[in-house]
Formats: structure tokens, sequence, C-alpha cells
């Protein structure tokens, strides 16, 4: 009986455990509860034996709260380590393994390598922050490792600059949370922010511009202050590189070729297609002037490589190989002379000449390529590996051909994208990746094998900082979404289990107040999304917090702890504007929500597409253009469908014959993101679905004229389906940013009346 009761003490008590998860972030691959806790001391003893640097770094993160001192001789160490030999392990990711086994008396560490045991003291670290009031921690066994090889986070220091001391901040949150790979954007269109020796005017022109875009890019307007110069000396990289080694990090250089090259080229003008003059640039976007791939150009750029190989111990550099525009190879003489001289198809095959002659002289330095998955086109280059950025679809290409990949799709791992509401957020470049998205996202496509997944190296997110001003902002953009993308990474997140991971995420927030993280609070923020409802649509209110704080309006007012209390998603028969707070002991806790209606006759109805808009774009899917929610056109977030290179043909099905007299919809125009107007649009009308009838058709012209805004008089109508084509503009036109590219199309609201 006794040993009955001991079974269902130990069952239980795992069950208690399972349901309370402990505060970690990435959550550790297995915990095991054991009996008793362990009394943290007023000193802290550790055992003489700990790799001491590691050891040092642990000291300092914690000793502000918890005294800690080496043990005497006679004392008995409260932290001990054993190193397993390395000829124990099996694979690579067992250099990241640890294991943690906390008993009344002591807290001891076994892993094969002091990086393992580094990453252990990252979860002792963050138990004794959620413990240092009770000052107990449960006896446990935690055995670890992470799922991915890479797990990285990427920063643009080329928009704006952020100092040495900011960079190594940077690298310290990477840390936290049990990243291994810092990204280091260096070189671009609008700063080149790495001193190179044999080139010093990469620097002394390269590295400043006359003045920067601000605000919103429809706004075009710039700041008219010089910006730069700025950039790191090798003594200065050299210095970052040791701070990331003692943190266990692996920094990855990027020296953006053959495009993103006009800081470059303004420095050395000899290596473009034509003479320029060039400059920096001052606006965001892509640009037509590229490296020219001549012999000159790559005796620059192996030189330049030889000085960052020389620097940067990683196995990968990352070279770039995005959004180069062919315009100029085109009307290049050499370039067409190259590209029969070599058998090359097209331009698209001259960029993949390019990638795979730089490739083979970084082979020949013992390191290998990784680029954007731009560098696909035209073959991939023989032992490069691709980052999948512009989707999935990169890395499902570079797997199947036996490449290495690093997804980094924009829809779920670029931080520069909205958060939040946008109304509510800083600027930002567009797009909207909350933090539920970054932690849904599983790194291995369900396209590939067994086989084939082992060549999905892991997961990164990308900091884009053309909106990113100070180091504040930076902050803001990547916490806390940052955790998420740490336990995708680990291989450990569920996204059935979200709000359990929230709950981690805002235990995690008061770590943050103590370093003076300037977070992003969104999550506690309202959340509205439209569903349909009888035919219309409702709106659904939701926080992190307990939704009965919830207070609303319906007339433009701002809410009160005495307005309406939210109870279920709100009606909105008529156009309305509603406006939500959320309060907590009668004080306002969140930013006020406002979200404006216009109620149309397709609002809320039946719609299907005849193509889906791009992943990154795509927040609501169709029904995001009948949700009576009017797009804005300085905020590319949760209220726009993108198509990349497609066009929009969409059925509306009103239910039952109706009446209407007019058709409207948003197209939007914002050439610098490759965002082009319609080229035409049709519409139709039919009662079967079947047979459609035009009833109207307007031509570039017109829509250029209304500036995307289209009204559409049709006459008296009744039908019971509404189809409207939007037609894309198709390839991007030499001149503009992209050119050579397919256009993308933006669509917002379809509505009637």
């Amino acid at each position: 009986m006794i040993r009955i009761f001991l079974a269902l003490f130990v069952l239980l008590s795992n069950i208690a455990f399972s349901q309370n998860k402990l505060n970690l972030i990435p959550y550790p691959q297995k915990v095991e509860t054991l009996k008793g806790e362990f009394t943290i001391p007023a000193t802290l003893l550790l055992s003489h034996d700990l790799p001491k640097e590691e050891t040092e770094y642990f000291r300092k993160r914690v000793e502000s709260s918890l005294p800690l001192r080496y043990a005497q001789k006679g004392e008995i160490a409260h932290i001990t380590n054993s190193i397993i030999s390395p000829a124990s392990a099996k694979d690579e990711q067992k250099k990241e393994y640890y294991l943690i086994e906390i008993s009344p008396k002591q807290i001891h560490i076994k892993s094969y390598t002091r990086q393992g045991y580094f990453l252990a003291l990252q979860t002792l670290i963050q138990l004794f922050e959620d413990h240092k009031t009770d000052k107990k921690l449960p006896a446990i066994k935690i055995e670890d490792q992470p799922r991915f090889a890479w797990r990285g986070m990427h920063l643009d220091v080329c928009r704006h600059f952020f100092t040495v001391d900011e960079v190594k901040q940077y690298i310290d949150y990477l840390a936290m949370y049990k990243l291994n790979t810092f990204h280091w954007h260096l070189t671009d269109d609008q700063g080149w922010r790495i001193e190179i020796k044999k080139y010093p005017k990469l620097t002394q022109i390269g590295s400043k511009r006359k003045e920067s875009m601000i605000g919103a890019y429809v706004d075009n307007t710039f700041d008219g202050k010089p910006y730069g110069p700025y950039f790191y000396t090798q003594e200065q990289i050299k210095d970052v590189i040791k701070y990331a080694q003692q943190r266990h990090i692996t920094v990855v250089p990027e020296i953006e070729m053959p495009g993103h090259a006009l800081a470059a080229l303004s420095a050395y003008p000899e290596l473009a297609c034509t003479q320029g003059p060039f400059e920096s640039a001052t606006k965001w976007g892509v640009f037509d002037d590229v490296f020219c791939p001549k012999e000159e150009t790559f005796r620059f750029l192996e030189n330049v490589l030889d000085e960052v190989i020389q620097l940067f111990p990683s196995q990968y550099i990352h070279i770039g190989g995005d959004e180069c525009p062919k315009t100029r190879w085109k009307e290049c003489a050499h370039c067409q002379d190259l590209i029969k001289k070599n058998n090359l198809k097209d331009e698209h095959g001259l960029q993949s000449y390019f990638i795979q002659r730089i490739e083979k002289y970084v082979n020949t330095k013992g390191r290998k390529i990784i680029g954007w998955d731009e560098i696909l086109e035209g073959g991939l280059a023989p032992n490069a590996a691709v980052m999948s950025w512009t989707g999935v679809n990169g890395g499902i290409e570079a797997a199947k051909a036996k490449h290495f990949a690093v997804m980094t799709p924009g829809s779920y791992c670029y931080f520069d994208h909205y958060q939040g509401d946008p109304q509510s957020e800083p600027n930002a470049f567009g797009g909207f990746t909350p933090l539920d998205k970054v932690y849904s996202y599983n790194p291995v496509p369900s396209e590939l094998t067994a086989d084939q997944a082992k060549y999905i190296l892991g997961v990164q997110a990308n900091l884009w900082t053309e909106y990113i001003l100070d180091f504040k902002q930076v902050q803001y953009m990547i916490f806390p979404r940052l955790m998420a993308l740490s336990e995708a990474g680990w291989g450990t997140s569920d996204p059935k289990n979200y709000k359990e991971f929230e709950n981690r995420v805002i235990s995690q927030f008061k770590v943050l107040d103590k370093m003076g993280v300037n977070y992003a609070k969104s999550i506690y923020n309202i959340s509205g999304k439209v569903v349909p409802s009888n035919g219309g649509i409702a709106y659904e209110l939701s926080t992190s917090q307990n939704s009965s704080g919830i207070r609303y309006t319906l007339d433009g007012t701002t809410p009160t702890i005495n307005s309406k209390a939210y109870q279920s998603p709100v009606s909105i028969p008529n156009s309305l504007t509603i406006k939500s707070a959320y309060f907590e002991d009668g004080q306002l806790k969140s930013a006020v929500s406002t979200q404006e209606f216009i109620v149309s006759k397709t609002t809320g109805k039946k719609i299907t597409l005849e193509q889906q808009p791009s992943e990154n774009y795509s927040f609501g899917g169709p029904f995001t253009l009948i949700d009576g929610i009017i797009g804005n056109t300085r905020q590319l977030g949760k209220t726009w469908l993108g198509f990349n290179g497609k066009d929009v043909v969409a059925t509306i099905d009103f239910g039952q014959k109706t009446n209407f007299s007019e058709v409207y919809f948003n197209t939007l125009d914002n050439k610098g993101s490759w965002i082009h107007l319609a080229k035409s649009a049709k519409i139709f009308v039919s009662d079967d679905n079947k047979n459609f009838k035009l009833i109207k058709e307007i031509g570039k012209e017109e829509i250029q004229n209304a500036k995307g805004k289209i009204r559409l008089n049709v006459g008296t109508q009744n039908a019971k389906y509404l189809k409207v084509f939007i037609e894309n503009a198709g390839i991007i036109p030499a001149g503009n940013p992209g050119a050579d590219s397919k256009a993308w199309l933006f669509v917002d609201e379809i509505g009637v009346n």
C-alpha cells in the first residue's frame, strides 16, 4: 500500500509539474521532476574546476542579486560540472548538449563541450531569476540539446549604423536565449561599414551618404542631414568576434554582391557597367547599378574577401546575391559578350556565373558561401548554402538538390514587420508578423522527405533597419519575438500551447526591465480580428490578459473603465469606428486601439481567389478583401493582400441577387518597394457562377489618374455573383527599382454600393 501511495504521489507530482512549466525560454527537450528542492544559499559556492571563461560570464549575469564565490578547501561546492569526453558525441549537435541535475544539496552540470556548459548556465540563470524571491529551485533533471544547428539573428548596420557596444548588447541578447549565429550585414547601397585596408575609399566615401529618407516610403521625404562616415575598423571587428566567441556565437559576415553595391561603386565607379558617378543611396529599395562581372571587379572582390576571411573565422561567408536587377547587364557590351563566350542562357545565367566564380575563390580559402535564395537563379553554385527569404521554396529547392539551407521566410522571420496593430506601432517596413506567428513556424517544410530535411541547417530572423533609427527601436523590434524564434529553433515550440508560451514570455519581461531593454508590449494591447457573422461581420477582441478587462465604444470616443465591457465578438452592421482598450484595477494598461469600418454590400460575403497572395502579405487571406477595412497606404500591415507577379481574380457570392451600381477597390503605388498600380481591371456579373458578363473595363491610364483609388459606376445591376479581375503590372520596366523582376500588386477592400 505504501509503495502504491508513493508511486501515485510521484505520478501526481509529475502531472502537476507538467501543468506548471518552468519559466524557461527556449523550453528544454526533457524535464524530469525529482524529490525535494534546492534552497539557494546566501552565497553560492562554485567548484574550482568549472570552465573559467563561461563561469565568469555567469557570475557577471547573476552576482548583483546572488553573491557567488569559489569554494575554499573543505567546502562543498553548490555548482559542479563534468565534461564528457568529446569522443562520446554521436553527432555534431552533441556540442550543444547539456544535462542539469538539481538535488537538494547541489547543482551538477554535464556536457560534451564548454559550449554545452555555457548553454546550461543560460538555463540556470533563468531559473535563478525566476526564483530569486522564494530562494528555492525545484529538484529536477533537465536533459537538453537543440534540434537545429543554425539558430540565428541578422542585423543590418548599413541603413542605420549601430556602435560596437550596441552590437555587443545584441550578441548578449542572442546568448541569453541560446541562439548561436550572428549574421552581420555589413555592406549595401546605403553604406559600406567594414574597413578594407587595400581599398580605403570604401570607408572614406562609401560609409556616408548625403541624407536619409524619413517617414513612410510613400512620403518620399528626406532629412537633409549628412549620415556618416560610420564604419567598423578591423580592430573593432576583431573585438566583436572575440566577444561573440566568449558567448559561443558564430559571427557570419555579409558582403553584398553583385547587387546592392551603390556604396562600393561610389568609391570605385570603375567596377560598374557605366561610368557613373555614383553615390551611396539616400532612399531605401533596390537600384539598377550593380557590380559588372569583369576581371577588375573579381580582383576587387577577391581582395575584399581576403581581408574578410582573415578577420572572420566562420565556416560560411555570406555573399548576398539578392535583388540584383539585370538592367545594366542587358545594356552592357562586356556582359553580353560574356554571356555568349560562356554559352550562358541569359542574364540570370550570368548571375550564376558570377556567384559560382566567387564560390570557387572562397572555397580555395577553406570556406563556404551562403547567399539569399536568388543565388538559385541560373543554377546553384556547387557547394553553396541557401538562405531562403522570399518564402520556403528556395530552401525546398536547395534541400532537394542536397544543398544546405537556412530558413528565414519573410512571413515568419522578418522582424522589421509590424508585430502589433500598425496604428499603435512605430513606423515599420510593412507586413504583419506578431509573436504567435513567429512561434508557429516550423523550419522544416512539409514537402521534404526525412533525408531531404537533414539539409535544413536551421532558422534565422532578420532585422533590416530602414525604419529603425536607434538601438532602442532595435530592442523594440526584436523583443519579444526573439524568444519565439529561440524556441522554434530549439525545436520545442508547440503552437497549440501558445498561451502557455506567452505566459513564459511575460515572466521574462521582468528580466528585460532589469536590463533596461525597450521591448514591445504589443501582446498587452488589444488585438482585433474580423470574423464572418450571419452574412455580415463581427469584430473579435482579445488580449494576453483577461478579456473581461476590455472596454470599447462604437461612437469613436475614447473608452473608459465605464465603457461597455467586451463579452463576445461585436456585430458591425453598418459603417462605424470601434475603439477599445484594456483596463486593470481601474487603470488603463494598453494603448487605445482604433478601427474604422466601411460596410458595403460585399462585406462579410463569401469570396474566392483564383490565385493566392504571397505568404508575406496574406494576413486574413481572401476575407481581407471583404472585411470592411480600407487599407492604409502608409502601412503595409494587416489590411492589404500582396500578389507577386500574379493577377487578382476574386469572385464574391452575395448569397442572393443583389442590386448595386458602384464597385470600388484600392491598389497601391509604391515603386520603391516594387509595388505598382494595376495594369487594368474588369468587372463581371453572373447568376450561376459559370456564365459571367463583362459590365466594366478600365485601363492603365484611368487607374493612374485615380491614383489607385478605383470607383467605378457600373450602371444598375442585379446579380448573385461579382467577379473582379485586377491585372498585375507584370515585369518592372527599366528605370524603376527592381527592374526586370515581377511587380507586386497590392489590393485591399472590394466593395459595392
